[in-house]
């Protein structure tokens, strides 16, 4: 089986993702597709997010019409810092054999990738899928290698879809009383609603 695991804090998760996990999921036959909802991220220790409560409902929410994703609390559960590497080994323990794990993240990250924990012991336990972002330059495949031996062979890079939908965004306009219709799933916009997120950030 070919597995696909999309973490990150959403807070919240938006239509962005689900095009992400759809179009990795055509391109490279996934079976199914994990979200995993961080706990506290180690790069964004000083940032305020909301209750882990909330964003895996919000997962929970948005993907619940597609049986081949996945809601995985692994991290939410695990004490202290979220390292990938840790989620990703703690995965690769569980699988088959001849299963395969593909690790989508942005081209944003994989460009930060020499400056999160254990890169090399990450890029060695599966695929990594990056997407592009319409903020983010494509990344240098030849620098990443210099830094990250071996990683340009465990790297694929998509074309599509281009996302220009971030949840600091969607954060501003609640607080400021926008709709947020369009960019994130409707239960999960009545979630927002019903819960007061965001409305005094």
């Amino acid at each position: 089986m070919n597995i696909g695991v999309l973490g990150g804090t959403f807070d919240p998760i938006h239509v962005g993702h689900l095009l992400v996990a759809e179009e990795a999921r055509a391109r490279l036959d996934l079976t199914e597709t994990l979200f995993v909802p961080a706990g506290q991220p180690w790069l964004k220790l000083n940032n305020v997010i909301s209750p882990a409560e909330h964003r895996v409902e919000m997962v929970r929410l948005a993907i619940a019409a597609r049986p081949y994703f996945k809601l995985s609390t692994m991290e939410i559960e695990r004490a202290g810092p979220t390292y990938t590497v840790d989620t990703i080994a703690e995965l690769q323990a569980q699988l088959g054999a001849g299963d395969e794990l593909f690790f989508i993240l942005g081209w944003d990250n994989l460009n930060q990738l020499p400056q999160w924990h254990e890169p090399s012991r990450l890029v060695k336990m599966c695929r990594l899928v990056a997407v592009p972002r319409v903020d983010s330059p494509t990344s240098d495949l030849d620098s990443l290698e210099a830094a990250i031996p071996g990683l340009s062979g465990k790297v694929i890079l998509l074309d599509a879809p281009r996302i220009d939908i971030n949840a600091s965004e969607i954060r501003r306009r609640v607080a400021r009383g926008l709709s947020i219709a369009q960019l994130v799933p409707e239960p999960v916009e009545r979630y927002i609603k019903q819960h007061k997120l965001y409305v005094r950030e």
